[in-house]
């Protein structure tokens, strides 16, 4: 079921008069609910505003609040109890998740400017599949106040835009002050990486990575953290929920049922060792960034079509995984397409590297 990119309980009542921003129904706005996907978490209205929220009001006005997979633990851009909003770009199609509300209002013009989250790649993703600008930044540089937490070691608020200069100021709003950080001498594209993607992806994506115009670092990551990444995040969600599941038993849909059964039934011993193979990956992917950007697909796929069930999880967390296991930053760029269908490239950097992102996409 195809819906509207807006809650009906987030709607906004401020007169125009600058970008309109969409937030994701996790990011709490003073005087509205916040229902973060599911129908029994719909409360009060929120006290204040998020912190992010506060800091994007300087530069823009709300346009309302957006649906969201359930609890945001979902790349699919669906909704067991609300539906899907439908891909402006790509009609017929989802918009990725869970993110999806915010991308569908700004991929169809009903706003500027989308405030989402991203634990696992819930802006890259719904970039990619719309054919918009996309913005992690880095984790120690993002307010997370007021937003409802997933896996909090790897939560962090991003940004949605059809226009990139207006997404490069939305996120000098949003961040932190942070060292400055050398610009990269070089782009890495992991060979391993690369190898295990369709090669109509590869194809489609070689001319933008030569456009950034720097010498080109096949050195292969040499290691799959993705796994070890999916059970401390499930971990971490079920500190942040399981509690509420316990004692709520709440229905969900399938793939968001079958991840919290799986939290729920962690050992510790399997989250311990999960965790030290993330600060391993960790380590080696800031070797490998220092000095460089990583290049990789914002997504292994396009967007799926409505109704059908994604089969993609698995490879694209083995992507987007590694910008939350370094706490990295990574702009999203919508580059090319392929089928017809929109299709962008992410460019990673070092933590704290994240107005490198900018010039670099700028000048390429």
């Amino acid at each position: 079921m195809a819906i509207d990119p807006f809650v009906p309980w987030g709607v906004a009542t401020e007169e125009s008069g600058g970008p309109r921003l969409a937030v994701k129904d996790v990011v709490d706005v003073e005087g509205l609910p916040t229902g973060a996907g599911h129908p029994d978490l719909l409360g009060g209205p929120a006290e204040r505003d998020a912190e992010a929220v506060t800091r994007l009001r300087s530069m823009s006005v709300f346009a309302g609040k957006t649906h969201t997979d359930e609890l945001a633990w979902s790349l699919g851009g669906t909704n067991q109890h609300y539906g899907a909003p439908e891909n402006p770009a790509a009609p017929g199609h989802v918009c990725g998740g869970s993110s999806s509300g915010s991308a569908a209002a700004v991929a169809g013009g009903r706003a500027d400017l989308g405030l989402g989250t991203d634990t696992a790649g819930s802006v890259r993703v719904p970039a990619s599949f719309c054919g918009l600008y996309g913005y992690r930044p880095t984790h120690s540089r993002a307010p997370r106040d007021g937003i409802v937490p997933l896996a909090p070691s790897y939560d962090v608020p991003g940004l949605l835009a059809r226009e990139p200069l207006l997404l490069e100021w939305a996120a000098d709003a949003l961040l932190d002050p942070g060292p400055e950080v050398d610009a990269p001498a070089r782009v890495w594209v992991p060979a391993d990486l690369w190898g295990e993607l369709s090669p109509r992806v590869g194809a489609a994506l070689a001319g933008p990575i030569r456009g950034l115009g720097l010498p080109v670092d096949r050195t292969p990551l040499g290691l799959d953290p993705t796994d070890a990444f999916a059970v401390t995040q499930a971990a971490e969600v079920w500190a942040c929920h399981g509690a509420w599941v316990r004692e709520k038993r709440p229905v969900f849909g399938p793939g968001v049922a079958a991840r919290f059964e799986r939290a729920e039934r962690l050992t510790g011993e399997e989250v311990s060792l999960a965790r030290k193979t993330v600060a391993e990956a960790r380590q080696r992917l800031l070797d490998l960034l220092d000095g460089a950007v990583m290049a990789l697909p914002s997504a292994p796929v396009t967007a799926p079509e409505l109704g059908r069930p994604a089969r993609s999880r698995a490879a694209t967390l083995r992507l987007t995984c590694l910008a939350p296991i370094a706490g990295a930053p990574v702009l999203a760029l919508p580059v090319t397409r392929v089928g017809g269908l929109p299709l962008g490239l992410s460019l990673m950097a070092a933590p704290g590297g994240d107005e490198n992102l900018f010039a670099l996409a700028s000048g390429a």
